[in-house]
């Protein structure tokens, strides 16, 4: 008797773990569906920036263009407070950028770019490029900053809870890792969501936890507030930098770029990012070198060095184990310091992770299709989830690829065009949403998926139309980011045809008993 009852305590316990594992999956389901997707492409942030800029030549940054920068810098901004120099990027996607604010308040900051191998100016297509995806991935887009954030944290930590209450469900989670039957339902989309759950668990758990810890401030600002005056007080003492130095009032000429950068060098060890220089011209500028965020274990701090004679005057204070634990919470998130192998690992995983979610929810209206009174006319709650599905898993990745377009088909010079970019992602995916919430579910599959194909297989025919980056001729020149980018198109395409092949032959399977009562009932 009491082995009995102890194992229908142990059946209720696992059945709510599974009702709290369906909601804390299925409610925030379509906010986390748009972050993996988003951030699975963010981890070729820079490649995708490289490729919708395809003006840009990659090249290391060369002293003859260090030189012309100096030149530009001296001449048509020499009225400028400060200067902010860019470097490229080793990955892609960033030329040499000069910028400066105005010298009055009503003017407006000046941005030059130039070719970092040989310092003449370069028209570059104005774009967001990948940034766009990244930024995306954890602020949304048309909302404030900390909206965006506060939805995205809410639905991470209902991201654990899934992940936690699915592991204790899932009695049998290691041996149906192998099991992936097709054709068979509602058990082959649970199978699907059970192998991409399992395949990269570890990686599910490390990205959500490690992404809750990089906003644990949002989530936890009770300690700041306690020992900060304010919420600026706790980030200068957190993120010292050196004191703002008034102007002398001397002039005096600035070290050049060069030098500045082969100082910068010596004590960071690499390239830096970027310089900024306060009060060039002076007698007291300041020059600071930013390095790139690029390793896992913590990154050496910014170089202040005096800009007229080249001294190292110091660096910020070495970060103190907390900070250094959440560098390495960053990294591992976002995964800068990965090498090309790894980072297609990571981009592998956040795949799984995202046909995880989609699978889950597509789970959910397979699961219920079946038990509705009429599963042809289904209540609204279920219509809406089916609909939400279809224009979030299907209409999202089809309206990354309208951005891809829009950035090889809108004018060079229209006003505005980076904005232009983004409106058109969400200009067609609205459009892509109202066709699905118009059609019956079946067609809207089927419609939404091979649209999806027809945008992704035109993206690199639009490419070698417009650009000289054609798949082919990169293919041959040895181009590896517009080749592997023009294939992942082609690969992103006959996934979504194959996927609308399989639902335009899709027959749901109703059970026997419920089927006669459905058509008993449209008889009478």
């Amino acid at each position: 008797m009491a082995a009995a009852q102890g194992k229908v305590e142990r059946q209720g316990w696992r059945q709510s773990m599974s009702s709290l594992h369906t909601w804390a999956g299925l409610i925030p389901g379509w906010i986390l569906f748009l972050v993996f997707l988003s951030g699975t492409a963010s981890f070729f942030r820079h490649e995708i920036s490289a490729w919708m800029r395809p003006e840009l030549t990659p090249a290391p940054v060369t002293r003859q263009a260090l030189r012309a920068a100096d030149t530009i810098l001296a001449t048509a901004g020499r009225d400028a407070p400060n200067w902010s120099v860019t470097l490229p990027n080793p990955r892609g996607g960033e030329a040499l950028t000069l910028d400066w604010p105005p010298s009055t308040d009503e003017g407006e900051w000046t941005s030059i770019t130039l070719d970092p191998a040989t310092g003449k100016r370069a028209s570059i297509r104005e774009t967001e490029g990948g940034d766009f995806l990244f930024h995306f991935h954890y602020n949304l887009r048309y909302l404030p900053w900390w909206a965006g954030r506060y939805l995205i944290v809410i639905a991470s930590l209902a991201m654990v809870v899934a992940i936690l209450s699915g592991v204790i469900t899932h009695k049998k989670i290691f041996t149906d890792f192998f099991l992936l039957r097709f054709g068979k339902g509602q058990r082959s989309w649970l199978d699907a969501h059970n192998v991409t759950s399992v395949l990269a668990l570890p990686f599910h758990l490390m990205i959500t936890y490690t992404g809750l810890v990089i906003f644990a401030n949002m989530l936890l600002p009770w300690p700041i507030s306690a020992n900060f005056a304010s919420e600026d007080g706790y980030y200068e003492e957190s993120y010292p930098s050196l004191a703002d130095v008034e102007k002398a009032g001397r002039p005096a000429p600035a070290l050049s770029l060069v030098g500045l950068i082969d100082t910068a060098r010596s004590w960071i060890g690499e390239m830096p990012a970027s310089l900024s220089i306060q009060h060039p011209g002076e007698a007291a500028a300041i020059a600071t070198a930013y390095p790139r965020p690029d390793r896992l274990g913590g990154n050496p701090p910014a170089v202040y060095i005096d800009a007229v004679s080249g001294a190292v005057l110091t660096g910020t204070r070495p970060a103190s184990g907390a900070e250094a634990t959440r560098d390495v919470m960053v990294q591992l998130h976002a995964g800068w310091f990965a090498a090309p192998v790894l980072r297609w690992l990571y981009f592998a995983a956040g795949l799984s992770g995202t046909v995880m979610i989609g699978s889950g929810l597509i789970l959910w209206t397979v699961k219920r299709r079946a038990k509705l009174p009429d599963p042809a006319r289904p209540h609204f709650g279920f219509r809406l989830v089916e609909r939400l599905n279809i224009a979030v898993i299907a209409g999202a990745p089809a309206a990354i690829a309208i951005f891809f377009l829009a950035n090889r088909l809108l004018p060079l010079t229209l006003t505005d065009r980076a904005a232009w970019e983004v409106d058109a992602l969400f200009i067609g995916w609205g459009a892509i949403c109202g066709w699905a919430f118009g059609r019956p579910a079946k067609r809207a599959w089927v419609e939404v998926l091979g649209t999806g194909a027809v945008l992704y297989a035109a993206v690199p025919l639009i490419n070698a139309w417009t650009t000289g980056h054609g798949l082919v001729p990169a293919l041959i020149s040895g181009d590896r980011v517009f080749a592997a980018f023009d294939a992942t198109m082609l690969g992103t395409a006959i996934l979504l045809a194959f996927a609308a092949r399989r639902m335009a032959r899709y027959r749901p399977r109703m059970p026997p008993s419920r089927q006669g009562r459905v058509t008993t009932q449209a008889a009478a």
